[in-house]
């Protein structure tokens, strides 16, 4: 069974910075996509930045471009999303996701329904 655990989140001032941790266990396949979403009350679940683990370029959206990054250890099984110079509109519950892909998968064009396992999400919150 497969299991993503997600944490680091938490509260913050504008401007700082927070990484956040999403744990992958149980999942079989060699070749996957992992991806952060966030989803304030209310609102769709949306796009943050996706990964395919074997390499290439990740994709983020627009709003955290040039702040926000996605990483992975693949010896631990682990993706990250560092985080800086947020912004209160970035508070969110922010939520990391897997799916199977390869290098012709166009990461921009993933969704959250795309998406088959996903964790239990971590909440965000920045203060002005």
């Amino acid at each position: 069974q497969v299991h993503l655990v997600e944490s680091g989140g938490g509260s913050v001032q504008a401007g700082g910075s927070l990484r956040l941790s999403c744990a992958v266990s149980g999942y079989t396949y060699s070749r996957k996509c992992m991806g952060w979403f966030r989803q304030a009350p209310g609102k769709e679940r949306e796009n943050v930045a996706v990964i395919y683990t074997d390499g290439g370029s990740p994709a983020y959206a627009d709003s955290v471009k040039g702040r926000f990054t996605i990483s992975q250890d693949s010896a631990k099984n682990t993706v990250y999303l560092q985080m800086n110079s947020l912004k209160p509109e970035d508070t969110n519950m922010y939520y990391c996701a897997a799916r199977p892909c390869n290098f012709v998968t166009n990461l921009r064009a993933l969704r959250p329904t795309d998406f088959h396992y996903w964790g239990q999400g971590t909440q965000v919150t920045v203060s002005s």
